[in-house]
């Protein structure tokens, strides 16, 4: 069995710390989610411990994760990382296991895919990468692999985002390549 498909769970001292830290960054930055009330993303916390340890994933390796949304069908809160720069602890990594593998040479240790799937999150897209870029400026010096379209990656590909020169942009490169500057960013519905 892989190790991430064990559920992981926090203490109840780490929950509380974790969910304190959630709830001054959610106060700290209300234009990310306006019209939404904390005291409901708590009771929604609370419930869902294996998603509090996947949070807390995301907050250990830089992320800054916070509430960006809510959807009304399925009653879900959407976190992601919104740290201003790629979340350090998950930076000089490959797209994917199969860019990990193909390089000859100054193998990365990890790749995003695998990360985020380890820490039981997804990649953000390209619409939800914009949607972020919407709420501030993230990755003004860094840049974010991104959930890369199968066509894209069939072929070698993939794709990662960034802010320069006041916009967003969205590049290619290969799934192999990897640089210090480069992480990728998660998002959680809970």
């Amino acid at each position: 069995m892989r190790q991430w498909k064990i559920k992981k769970k926090l203490s109840l001292e780490k929950q509380e710390e974790l969910i304190g830290v959630l709830k001054n960054r959610f106060y700290k930055n209300m234009a990310r989610h306006k019209g939404i009330e904390w005291d409901n993303i708590q009771a929604k916390l609370e419930a869902n411990t294996n998603k509090l340890w996947s949070l807390n994933e995301m907050e250990r390796t830089g992320g800054e994760p916070d509430v960006v949304g809510y959807d009304k069908k399925t009653g879900e809160y959407l976190f992601y990382d919104c740290a201003a720069e790629s979340p350090k602890g998950r930076r000089s990594i490959a797209y994917d296991l199969e860019g990990q593998e193909s390089r000859k040479e100054y193998k990365p240790k990890n790749n995003a895919v695998d990360m985020a799937d380890a820490m039981g999150v997804e990649l953000l897209t390209e619409t939800e990468y914009r949607t972020l870029q919407n709420l501030g400026n993230f990755d003004t010096k860094t840049s974010s692999w991104l959930k890369t379209p199968a066509e894209i990656r069939k072929i070698g590909g993939a794709i990662f985002g960034d802010f320069r020169y006041g916009n967003v942009f969205v590049y290619h490169n290969g799934a192999q390549s990897y640089y210090a500057a480069r992480g990728f960013r998660g998002s959680l519905k809970i």
